[in-house]
């Protein structure tokens, strides 16, 4: 019996870059097939090929034995091809109910029947368990929920093939369990699902077998029951990874950061906690319960009306993004396209543009010999795959450009790093780098508030983790205990249950 779909000896050029090198691959009806590699590997080009969204310049790709040619997405999408991609493709302007069934509304005679659109979006958004108005435009939801929206598009098809591309990439633990049971029922129903992944322990419930890829080539795999995380790892960078948590915990010093109360409408209730220099003080929720609200407020980006910050032990309000950075408090947002980077401008231009404002200048003009030393630095670090810094940031994957927003924060030096989903959409070997360059800052005397919803990274790197639900903080839990221990209890205050320490 042939395979549901089969990629044969595929390949794809760009100018300067081999980006598929023969790749072969198949999925089963029924299977959940992962593909894994770091940031540049090419599995998002591997799933625009399958997508339409490019042409394979060698190669073909077949469905149920039947040889396929794309000329457009929309060939892909009427042949049962589903992608959820891993950059969003949401029009910001349209409700989410018009997002998800865009091309597909139904109607009653010439119009609209919005009435059901509505409905039918509300019935299948409520598949997940989360509260999402269908009539909200998408571009006032959070990243998280415009994820949900996205899924929701993508399984609103006719589809009997799959392709997620870091589907979880902006949901909480609660968020990412209902997805799972929403690919259990997809499974169960013949659809084969390609699942693609920087997050190995969900690539080792779910997927049936494990492709790696590496610089555009297949390296290696199997099925999933005979492989282990480290073995994959292994083959996905070419090398050893060290510890993925590298925290050295010393005694945390002097406060640098204290809220007091912190209050703003219905998004935030007397919030209260501090931070120390050399913590790194992580903050655990839901999506939605205050996290990024909170982080908005401390650098200026939204006003607070009750409750008072104190930076080095003196209360401050600031007004703006700049008068944080004054106080040594820098924010790397969470959403890197719309609120961290200037997509259109070179990777150097990103690193330094919040540097100018504190040196890199010669009289009135930019020291372009200092910020491109500075920047190279910061791209050596960080491992970001370029072919230099003078690269537009629009160029780079997902996982490469949340390095570059990384390096902007790091490169004022602040006192106070706030991360907002610091290594979201960043491969393995890249985060183990990014936890080792945090953990080094904190024995340097930094403090950094760390806001995540990979649980794990909060409990592998934090001294102390801040739970929130509702705008408020309900928890504070010191480090320490098993792992599945602490998760159990951030879970349960984060959803409403005993926030007791």
């Amino acid at each position: 019996m042939a395979p549901l779909l089969e990629m044969r000896d595929v390949h794809k050029r760009y100018p300067g870059v081999h980006a598929l090198k023969g790749i072969s691959f198949a999925l089963s009806e029924g299977e959940v097939h992962a593909l894994v590699g770091e940031n540049g590997a090419g599995k998002s080009t591997l799933v625009k090929t399958l997508a339409g969204v490019v042409a394979p310049d060698e190669g073909e790709i077949l469905i149920r034995g039947g040889r396929v040619r794309w000329s457009g997405p929309g060939d892909a999408i009427r042949a049962g091809v589903g992608i959820i991609h891993q950059e969003l493709s949401l029009a910001p302007h349209l409700t989410v109910a018009e997002n998800v069934y865009l091309g597909r509304e139904p109607m009653r005679g010439p119009f609209v029947d919005r009435r059901r659109l509505y409905d039918d979006a509300a019935r299948l958004i409520d598949g997940f368990g989360v509260r999402i108005d269908p009539r909200r435009r998408a571009g006032a939801l959070s990243p998280g929920e415009q994820q949900l929206a996205e899924i929701a598009k993508a399984i609103s098809q006719d589809i009997s093939i799959l392709a997620m591309d870091e589907p979880t990439s902006s949901l909480s633990a609660r968020e990412t369990e209902r997805l799972f049971r929403v690919i259990a029922e997809l499974r169960g129903s013949g659809v084969g699902i390609i699942y693609i992944s920087h997050h190995l322990e969900e690539v080792f419930s779910l997927a049936d077998r494990i492709s790696v890829m590496r610089d555009g080539e297949m390296v290696g795999g199997g099925h999933a029951a005979d492989l282990t995380p480290e073995a994959v790892v292994s083959m996905m960078v070419g090398r050893h990874v060290e510890a993925l948590y590298p925290r050295s915990f010393g005694e945390p010093g002097e406060v640098l950061l204290e809220v007091r109360g912190l209050s703003r409408g219905g998004a935030l209730r007397d919030v209260s906690f501090t931070l120390r220099a050399g913590e790194i003080l992580g903050v655990a929720g839901l999506v939605g319960s205050g996290r990024t609200e909170m982080a908005r407020c401390l650098v200026g980006l939204d006003p607070f009306e009750g409750g008072e910050i104190l930076a080095g032990g003196t209360p401050f309000r600031p007004r703006n993004p700049a008068d944080a950075l004054r106080r040594g408090l820098v924010l790397v947002p969470e959403d890197r396209k719309r609120q961290g980077l200037f997509l259109n401008r070179t990777i150097r231009d990103n690193v330094v543009a919040m540097r100018l404002l504190h040196g890199l200048r010669r009289g009135p003009f930019t020291d372009r010999g200092a910020a491109t030393a500075l920047s190279e630095s910061f791209v050596h670090r960080l491992g970001v795959r370029c072919r230099g810094v003078l690269d537009q940031v629009l160029s780079l994957s997902g996982g490469n450009q949340q390095k570059v927003a990384i390096a902007k924060g790091l490169a004022v030096s602040p006192g106070v790093l706030v991360l907002d989903e610091p290594t979201r959409g960043v491969d393995v070997g890249a985060k183990a780098e990014i936890h080792r360059i945090m953990d080094e800052l904190a024995a340097q005397g930094m403090g950094i508030l760390m806001i995540s919803s990979d649980l794990p990274e909060v409990i592998g790197m934090s001294d102390s983790v801040l739970v929130f639900r509702d705008g408020c903080c309900v928890a504070r839990f010191p480090r320490g205990g098993a792992p599945g221990e602490m998760s159990e209890r951030i879970m349960t205050a984060a959803t409403g249950g005993d926030a007791r320490d």
